[in-house]
């Protein structure tokens, strides 16, 4: 039920995290589609904040409606109004409080019905008496019966695997009108959870074909200063974009990055010039941020300066070595100027970080040899 919808509420200075789903309040006879609210502290939201308990007289007196009359009036956030035609719902009473309990048991990270269901069934895989399936049966059964097929996060078995293991050899599949498990369907559950046993086991040590989703190195954070000289050995305070080394594009030879960047971003000739003379690159900044804007410029930004990174670092190989001693890391770039070139404590989209871990990439490949950097370009 939580699946991305997050929210929270903030309770004595506390942060409550919680959730929501869609439901139809009956006030006065009309039926209005609402958002029902559900956090972790056990208190739900349906157009009041009350208890568990208090929800559940909500469900039992139709406040919070789980039944949708033929010919009932309706609305929805004020954006549309009908009357119900053949109406069908699958919920009631029971299983929407099930799903709540289900949903505070996952906001706290404790097992909800499917995780004790799924605790159960190891047990009996453990030890196959009698009495250990009838702990499954009774736990699979627990689950509310709109959320079983998902149980085993397999949408084209479903849970067909778990009714059959529950029910056992000439036993009846819950929620099945008639037949018995046969001997074969029977081994096939089996089967199934033993492979499933395995694949969970080996998840933990599987890497993506394309290789890992998370950095192996801790991020790198570049706080934001204002270098003035060259380091006699460079550390990553030299992966500034102000960092003075000179950067050669076009003929062109500008003290630093940020130089290049900010003299590229204005239109006049005489501006460019006049920013890449600067002292600093925060001068150069403020020169720049005095001049007449290049057309286009929002556009083409992210480009330019990663045609500038890549100059900077092929020029340099001192400093690329220090780019590339940061592995796979992700790179934090402060920005106290800009929220789009950095990342400002989460605040900002962190271009400049997102480029130079591309740039190291591109580096990576071109140490890797020819068909490496070959690739990195294509």
């Amino acid at each position: 039920m939580i699946g991305n919808r997050i929210t929270h509420r903030t309770a004595d200075g506390v942060r409550i995290p919680g959730t929501w789903r869609h439901a139809f309040i009956c006030n006065g006879g009309s039926y209005f589609l609402t958002d029902l609210f559900v956090y972790a502290d056990g208190l739900v939201d349906c157009w009041e904040l009350v208890t568990l308990e208090e929800f559940e007289e909500k469900l039992r007196t139709g406040w919070v409606a789980t039944s949708l009359p033929e010919g009932g009036r309706a609305s929805a956030h004020h954006l549309a109004a009908w009357r119900f035609g053949e109406p069908q719902t699958w919920l009631t009473p029971e299983l929407l409080l099930a799903e709540v309990r289900d949903t505070i048991d996952e906001l706290n990270g404790r097992p909800d019905s499917t995780g004790r269901c799924l605790a159960a069934v190891d047990v009996f895989l453990a030890d196959r008496t009698e009495a250990n399936r009838a702990a499954a049966r009774a736990a699979y059964l627990a689950v509310p019966e709109t959320v079983r097929r998902y149980a085993l996060g397999d949408m084209d078995r479903k849970d067909r695997p778990l009714r059959v293991l529950v029910a056992g050899p000439g036993g009846r599949m819950p929620g099945a009108a008639d037949g018995r498990v046969t001997q074969a369907e029977y081994d096939d559950a089996l089967a199934y959870f033993e492979e499933r046993g395995r694949w969970i086991a080996e998840a933990p040590k599987r890497v993506p074909a394309d290789g890992a989703a998370k950095p192996f190195a801790p991020a790198v954070k570049l706080y934001h200063s204002y270098p003035q000289r060259a380091l006699e050995e460079p550390d990553k305070r030299a992966l500034r974009h102000d960092y003075p080394a000179a950067v050669t594009v076009d003929g062109t030879t500008h003290p630093s990055a940020a130089h290049a960047y900010w003299a590229l971003s204005v239109a006049a000739p005489a501006d460019r010039a006049r920013v890449t003379a600067a002292e600093s690159g925060a001068q150069a900044r403020t020169l720049a941020a005095g001049a007449a804007r290049r057309d286009g410029w929002e556009q083409v930004r992210t480009a330019v300066m990663a045609r500038l990174l890549r100059a900077k670092y092929e020029q340099h190989p001192d400093l690329a070595a220090v780019l590339l001693a940061t592995g796979d890391a992700t790179v934090l770039y402060d920005d106290a100027d800009s929220d789009f070139w950095g990342d400002n404590g989460g605040r900002g989209r962190n271009w400049s970080g997102r480029l130079l871990e591309l740039v190291r990439s591109e580096l990576q490949a071109h140490r890797a040899g020819p068909s490496g950097a070959d690739g990195a370009r294509a």
